[in-house]
């Protein structure tokens, strides 16, 4: 069990940053243990009720008027966290259906909303836990420096709503949710790639296939791959002296009993063994953002996807995406790719592990998108143009290739159904992305 705790670790760390329940949890067990340490600390020691103005609170001796200032907060939070919560499931069910499913995530890891939600329990909790030290019997006790702190918590919810409702009404704008998705994407790839792209690679001549492999590691789930501990497959490797290939990459999903790795040495690893290879992948129902860049360009392109279907017919709100994608595009493209071929030591090859390819990515990010903006001139231009910031911001020939391929590839589907007045601006941004690639790739100026 020791061994899966670095991976256990990552797993609690992401869900702490994501869903309703880990944070808003903490923070209202949070206040709820202030208000039942404030409560006995104020009866334990009386003077601190002094501290408390007579103004702001007349009655010092009277536990009945604490007991109805905290049970009348407490009531009131319930009352609201019902309407933050009616509030919150109405835009997830909007922007589910206006924009995709994919985004609910994005809403969930939403820390202003798990504060919210954090914030009117906690107090709550912390009205609870305050509310036994007021008492008549076995004498009287007032614990008149808590419930002064319950009203400030209620001041603070007060003006905490205003601040939650302005939010959610920025956070339900396109603009806003895909910026979000692209932002949450670039962090995916500083942490994946963090090294500058080299335009020098060392080639390899082994390949992975012409390897022996005599054991196939089998899933005992269903789900997606979320996480992959690298270093904890690598150290795996050279500690059983085997060699592992990872057949799937992160974002695929394996059915159970289906093969996912395979491993050189069948002797060498038990069925023990093949546990704690195992025990190197996270898997999931859904797909999540720890290792996927593919999956934040996929949010990004359902969005512009729906937006130019023929029911919504929203063609800026596809541009806004292409910029968004442009993006995402330009970061992968300036970083070096995760190292697929892990040595252990130097020349002896101990882990191969499949990364998504930039032009995969490329694809996944514009291929659905010019299959169905075929009749749509602007975003067709908007694409072009984002192909033309791509090869703008890379040295690299072989993705200029690429990025060339890809345009040409939109202009000819624009031919197919646009005229020629529409197409005469289409080639001429077609033209101008070939001149630069052809002048960066003669080392001219572009």
């Amino acid at each position: 069990m020791n061994k899966r705790l670095p991976l256990l670790f990552h797993h609690v760390m992401y869900n702490l940053r994501g869903g309703f329940l880990v944070r808003p949890l903490a923070i209202a067990l949070g206040l709820g243990c202030v208000g039942a340490l404030f409560s006995s600390l104020e009866e334990m020691f009386p003077a601190i009720s002094n501290w408390v103005p007579k103004s702001i609170f007349p009655s010092h001796a009277d536990p009945q008027v604490a007991q109805v200032i905290l049970g009348a907060i407490g009531g009131s939070i319930m009352t609201v966290v019902s309407i933050v919560f009616a509030i919150l499931l109405m835009t997830l069910t909007l922007a589910s259906m206006q924009f995709s499913p994919r985004i609910i995530l994005g809403f969930a890891r939403d820390g202003v909303t798990q504060w919210t939600l954090g914030v009117f329990l906690g107090t709550f909790s912390y009205c609870m836990a305050a509310l036994p030290a007021a008492r008549s019997l076995p004498h009287p006790f007032a614990p008149v420096a808590t419930v002064l702190g319950a009203m400030l918590l209620a001041v603070a919810c007060v003006g905490w709503l205003l601040f939650f409702i302005h939010h959610i009404s920025q956070a339900i704008s396109v603009n806003q949710i895909v910026d979000k998705i692209a932002t949450e994407t670039e962090v995916v790839i500083d942490d994946l790639m963090p090294w500058p792209h080299k335009l020098t690679r060392i080639s390899v001549d082994e390949r992975v296939d012409d390897l022996k492999w005599e054991l196939a590691i089998s899933n005992d789930i269903s789900g997606y791959i979320r996480f992959i501990d690298v270093k904890r497959l690598a150290a795996l490797a050279k500690s059983y002296q085997v060699k592992i290939q990872v057949l799937r990459r992160v974002g695929h999903f394996v059915p159970e009993t289906v093969p996912f790795v395979k491993v050189s040495r069948a002797e060498r690893v038990p069925p023990d063994r093949a546990e704690e290879i195992r025990a190197a992948f996270d898997f999931g129902p859904s797909r999540t953002l720890q290792q996927d860049v593919e999956f934040g360009i996929l949010q990004i392109v359902d969005i512009a996807l729906k937006a130019i279907s023929p029911a919504v017919n929203d063609p800026s709100t596809a541009i806004s995406c292409v910029d968004q994608l442009s993006r995402i595009l330009i970061r992968v493209a300036s970083r070096e790719a995760p190292e697929s071929r892990i040595y252990d030591p130097p020349g002896v090859l101990r882990l191969y592990v499949p990364w998504i390819t930039f032009d995969r990515l490329l694809d996944s990010a514009l291929e659905q998108i010019r299959m169905y903006a075929k009749t749509d001139v602007a975003v067709s231009l908007r694409m072009l143009r984002a192909l033309g910031d791509i090869s703008a911001t890379t040295e690299d020939p072989e993705i200029r290739q690429v990025l060339v391929e890809r345009a040409d590839r939109i202009a000819a589907g624009c031919a197919e159904r646009l005229g020629e007045h529409e197409m005469r601006e289409i080639r001429q941004r077609l033209t101008t992305l070939h001149d630069v690639s052809v002048g960066h790739a003669s080392g001219l100026p572009g």
